[in-house]
């Protein structure tokens, strides 16, 4: 089977549209409810209420959690969000 250059280069901007994902990750504290972050996560993120209670106890167990996954243009306005609602959020 031979591509062509059509092909290939959409073979190529997919590949180049995974690499660019990035992570929305919550982070643990000892100051935030766990109803303030299920509610912060239904709120920003858009999660069900039962991801967002996943979530929760993740970070909750585990220290952190990936709460989101996109393009940093498209998480940066959620984890600015999440930071105002006192939680700790990153971009990685």
């Amino acid at each position: 089977m031979v591509e062509t250059e059509l092909e290939v280069e959409l073979d190529t901007l997919a590949i180049e549209a995974l690499i660019e994902q990035k992570d929305l990750i919550v982070y643990n504290d000892d100051v935030n409810t766990f109803d303030h972050v299920i509610n912060s996560l239904i709120k920003v993120c858009k999660h069900s209420s039962e991801q967002a209670e996943q979530c929760t106890w993740i970070i909750h167990y585990n220290g952190k959690c990936q709460v989101k996954r996109g393009s940093f243009d498209r998480l940066k306005p959620m984890c600015a969000a999440l930071l105002d609602k006192g939680l700790s959020a990153v971009i990685e």
